[in-house]
């Protein structure tokens, strides 16, 4: 189970990142946030992740632009499903990109919102089947807990301690945000940026 996340959890932090500097009104909001939570203690702790409402949106917002990998389910049995037949032991993805991106279900669903989570129900365990990430019923991903703590604790970490530039060449007008369609959906050029150190002194309890 570790393994498996390995890949979709590191993506899904390029992903949000990517996203960030692509977007500084969020990235500024976020990192306020973030700092003004954890003060001027050392270290970012999980109490702290607690309090970071806008942090959780850019997660969910992430997730929805950027689920990290399609869905795989086999039928149990034969049946009909919209005129369509579809035999048993079939092997079906369930194309959680698309579903994510229906301007159905999503008002502006190309754009990066994570405002759009706040203050709603709207979550990625399952009972919202616009929005399902790491699936959902009997074979949702048994590791979403683990998952959203991992990506929440380094992202939280990252923003906390450093601000973040392009390097020369790179602006936000020619960040590739094109996507590659493997199991894993990743970035197609890897991200790459410049940490700046916040902190200018060392921060103590």
């Amino acid at each position: 189970m570790f393994l498996g996340a390995t890949d979709t959890t590191a993506t899904t932090m390029e992903w949000a990142m990517a996203e960030l500097v692509n977007n500084p009104s969020a990235m500024k909001k976020v990192q306020e946030e973030v700092r003004g939570v954890v003060g001027e203690k050392s270290k970012v702790e999980e109490i702290d992740i607690d309090q970071m409402d806008f942090l959780k949106c850019i997660v969910k917002e992430t997730l929805r632009l950027h689920p990290p990998l399609f869905i795989g389910r086999r039928t149990s049995a034969s049946l009909e499903l919209e005129g369509y037949h579809i035999p048993a032991n079939l092997k079906v993805m369930i194309n959680s990109w698309a579903i994510q991106r229906d301007p159905k279900l999503w008002d502006s669903p190309e754009e990066f919102i994570p405002e759009r989570f706040a203050n709603k129900s709207v979550d990625f365990k399952g009972q919202n089947h616009q929005f399902i990430p790491f699936g959902a019923g009997r074979r949702g991903c048994p590791g979403i807990a683990f998952a959203v703590v991992e990506v929440e604790h380094v992202l939280a970490n990252i923003l906390y301690w450093f601000d973040w530039e392009f390097p020369e060449g790179i602006t936000a007008e020619n960040l590739d945000m094109s996507e590659v369609f493997t199991p894993v959906i990743r970035k197609k050029s890897p991200l790459h940026l410049v940490p700046v150190a916040h902190f200018q002194k060392t921060i103590s309890n």
